[in-house]
């Protein structure tokens, strides 16, 4: 059985949070004339809520549905929220084909070692499934992106934390645990990762530095890209020999780990 590498999407091939969905969120409030503008502190809050449409939801308070004039029936409300998600999601696509979210550091080499090497490469996210193949092929490449499978948005019932979406890529892939390694950069996405006994390496992101990644067999600032993008090793618990960029052997080395 081919070994495969499972990356999640955003703030892992991309730093999409603070500068791609946080804007199209603000944008599409703004469309609807919505008095709601997240700032990054309070968008950075909402983070620990997976999903997108989960996020939307918190709008829905009593008192602020009244003042706004919102619909107060549970499913008129979830018409509304799809309705909002799928223009900022259109919006968000936008940014990614504008370019203005680049891949992250090493993405695109680690995935063209992996497919050299006849690994399985796979996509597990929360976000909606247009958003991710947007920024997978933006930040790999449409060719690198073709071989992968991508499992993302409402595919299962309960997202990250809970490990659904990765068990759910186990069952599809046909995969069994030890032979798969994860790329998080949450604590959710650890904890969902590790709940399917997945070995996680975890690639800290603009709003995650901080967060507890206990658990995980690898924390990193990045994959790294050498010399201009060298990554910087935040905890080590394998002891891999890495001087500024994870190699793909160093990914082979895990499977061989205590998940």
């Amino acid at each position: 059985m081919s070994p495969t590498l499972i990356f999640d999407c955003d703030g892992v091939l991309a730093d999409t949070e603070r500068d791609g969905h946080l804007p199209a969120f603000n944008q599409t409030f703004a469309e609807a004339g919505l008095p709601i503008h997240w700032s990054e502190e309070e968008y950075g809050h909402l983070l620990a809520i997976g999903g997108g449409k989960e996020r939307l939801a918190t709008v829905f308070t009593p008192l602020f549905a009244e003042t706004a004039h919102l619909p107060t029936d549970p499913d008129e409300q979830r018409d509304l929220i799809a309705r909002w998600h799928k223009a900022k999601t259109a919006h968000y696509t936008a940014m990614v084909a504008d370019g203005v979210l680049p891949g992250r550091p090493g993405i695109e080499r680690i995935v063209a070692e992996a497919a050299d090497a006849g690994w399985g490469l796979a996509v597990a996210s929360t976000s909606a499934e247009a958003s991710v193949r947007a920024v997978l092929e933006h930040a790999v490449g449409a060719d690198l992106a073709a071989p992968f499978t991508v499992f993302a948005g409402d595919v299962v019932p309960a997202k990250k934390p809970a490990p659904d979406i990765y068990l759910l890529a186990l069952r599809e892939l046909r995969v069994g645990p030890q032979d798969v390694v994860v790329v998080e950069d949450s604590a959710n996405g650890l904890r969902a990762a590790l709940g399917a006994g997945l070995r996680t390496i975890v690639t800290v992101s603009s709003y995650t530095a901080d967060e507890d990644f206990t658990g995980a067999s690898l924390v990193v600032s990045s994959l790294g890209d050498l010399p201009e993008h060298p990554a910087t090793v935040l905890s080590n618990p394998h002891d891999l020999a890495i001087d500024g960029q994870v190699e793909l052997s160093h990914v082979e080395h895990l499977l061989h780990t205590t998940p």
